[in-house]
């Protein structure tokens, strides 16, 4: 893992982490001690952990790696709330919503940072798909 920010300063934060759903625990894990540092409330913390390990999952589940099999994870705050981006390799398709029923037993990853975030979108190129969620902060 590689790290341009510490996560105690109140700029962004850059990590690379290894293209694997284990990478969402070292993110969360990054995200809660920079939030508490910047006295967040509990449950903004909660919703930006989350929101952070389904963008993690949803990129392992669905698409590739970067060229350095690694994920690329961010985050930001600004006026407008805690931007939190995950970058990846791409995949065959776009990221989008979709309707699972009660019994599915997935696809319920973006209707969570939907639910959670103030907006959501993403950001693609030929090598390169980013998925931002923007958590509003008091």
């Amino acid at each position: 893992m590689t790290q341009s920010s510490a996560p105690a300063a109140a700029g962004p934060v850059d990590l690379t982490l290894p293209f694997a759903a284990e990478s969402a625990h070292v993110a969360r894990d990054q995200l809660l001690s920079w939030m508490t540092h910047l006295s967040i409330s509990a449950e903004e913390r909660d919703d930006a952990r989350l929101v952070v390990s389904e963008l993690i999952g949803n990129s392992v589940r669905h698409a590739q790696p970067l060229a350095d099999g690694t994920v690329q994870v961010t985050w930001a705050a600004g006026p407008r709330g805690l931007d939190i981006a995950v970058t990846d390799g791409g995949a065959r398709t776009t990221p989008e919503r979709i309707e699972a029923s009660v019994s599915d037993v997935s696809g319920r990853g973006l209707s969570i940072v939907e639910s959670l975030s103030t907006r959501w979108w993403v950001e693609t190129s030929r090598s390169r798909t980013t998925v931002h969620a923007l958590v509003a902060l008091a």
